[in-house]
């Protein structure tokens, strides 16, 4: 309890999608509009362990970086929040059969084109991915694992986050 407020809602909204569309700010959003708290799986990860992303990817690579994300996303226990997820969350199935057991799952999709134009920090963001690997090659391969998860699309191409979120509450 938080401010003399009690939180209803036992049910989590949790967001996926790539780096760059939005999860985060809109799951900031999307908490305030639906009373929920809000998680960001990457802030998690990153005071768990007291390095940033990409340090921890460089230094340990990208199947243990993985590995961690996984054991975070299963122990992060919480109900009637948001969570705005990594993009790489995806990869793990246990982590998504944890996430939506406490809730629908909520892709904000994006088109590539738009994806580019918003990440100009591709090297240094903490993204899930070989060096040689291109956007493209991300995208491509990310897309299917979003669609299986999803509970919930939401085109994003166009929108404000206001309008995202007005358009989450509408189908939650």
């Amino acid at each position: 309890m938080l401010g003399g407020m009690t939180n209803v809602s036992t049910t989590n909204l949790t967001l996926i999608g790539m780096p760059g569309v939005g999860k985060s700010t809109v799951g900031v959003l999307l908490a305030k509009a639906t009373e929920r708290n809000f998680v960001d799986a990457d802030v998690y990860i990153q005071s768990g362990v007291g390095r940033n992303l990409q340090e921890i990817i460089d230094t340990e690579g990208l199947e243990a970086f993985c590995k961690l994300e996984e054991e975070y996303l299963l122990c992060l226990d919480v109900r009637g929040y948001v969570v705005a997820t990594g993009g790489s969350a995806v990869y793990s199935r246990a982590g998504m059969k944890h996430l939506k057991s406490t809730g629908p799952v909520i892709w904000l999709d994006l088109p590539l084109e738009d994806i580019r134009r918003r990440l100009s920090n591709l090297a240094v963001r903490g993204v899930v991915k070989p060096a040689d690997q291109t956007l493209d090659d991300l995208f491509a391969g990310r897309r299917p694992l979003y669609q299986q998860w999803a509970d919930l699309t939401i085109p994003c191409a166009g929108k404000t986050q206001d309008e995202i979120v007005a358009e989450i509450v509408g189908q939650v």
